[in-house]
């Protein structure tokens, strides 16, 4: 892999990593020459993802880690420390959905999203700038959404998600003085595991619910899990050392 980077040798953790969006960036970073760590609550999928990586020549392990468990986030944090160094670049990625309207919605169907979403990201972050300002450089990037501005059928996602953009400019408030940047990435309609769900509840064919979304975006497609990875990688780059505490929206326009 390719490692001309301001960033190659630099450790990096991306949670919910086994697929998607988290195994996107995972795969751009260790090909920005970043040594990787894949957390995820699946094993076997972020195994897999992480034996991809090394077979393309990168450094990467998995670790199975529940990042509302904040013993468990502790332990992956330390373990990562351990057996590939002290981690200086968080990706924010993990994250669930329990969508209803809101007469519907019961309270777990909210706390198992805050939970995952805003308690996960807590955790991780917590335990990881440690590592940050003792190094006195560090990148943390939260995955946020569209959804933020408000979407039907996701009182708790779209909460969880605009939380996170608050968390992200809090961090950079706070993180800056250590050499700690903190942004945030917004993505709109990604083509991914959890968008084939939603077609697949809807009882919709995934070609022809892909093909109405991308109708009612400017650029006209529906957005890629690389096009996400490619933003991170921006942002966890030193090129990027002067933006801190913004949220970018990957939507193909100025919402979608």
């Amino acid at each position: 892999m390719p490692g001309t980077r301001s960033t190659e040798g630099r450790v990096a953790i991306v949670t919910g990593a086994a697929r998607g969006i988290g195994a996107a960036t995972v795969q751009r970073l260790a090909a920005d020459g970043l040594t990787v760590a894949v957390l995820d609550l699946e094993e076997s999928g972020a195994t897999k993802t992480a034996d991809g990586i090394r077979t393309a020549g990168g450094t990467a392990i998995a670790v199975r880690c529940d990042v509302t468990n904040a013993g468990a986030v502790d332990a992956a944090v330390s373990l990562v420390a351990d057996e590939l160094g002290p981690a200086t670049v968080l990706v924010n990625n993990a994250g669930i959905t329990r969508d209803n309207l809101l007469f519907r919605m019961d309270e777990s169907d909210w706390d198992a999203v805050m939970g995952v979403h805003l308690r996960g990201s807590f955790l991780i972050t917590r335990a990881v700038q440690k590592h940050m300002v003792s190094a006195g450089w560090g990148r943390i990037v939260n995955l946020s959404s569209t959804a933020a501005l408000g979407n039907r059928g996701q009182a708790n996602y779209s909460t969880a998600k605009a939380g996170l953009q608050g968390f992200t400019k809090t961090l950079a408030v706070e993180l800056g003085k250590f050499g700690i940047t903190a942004n945030c990435i917004a993505p709109g309609f990604i083509a991914s595991d959890m968008t084939r769900a939603t077609a697949n509840r809807l009882g919709v064919a995934w070609e022809q619910y892909a093909e109405d979304r991308a109708k009612a975006i400017p650029v006209q497609r529906v957005g890629r899990v690389e096009d996400v990875a490619n933003a991170v990688s921006f942002f966890v780059d030193e090129r990027s050392s002067f933006v801190s505490g913004q949220v970018l929206y990957v939507a193909g326009g100025p919402r979608a």
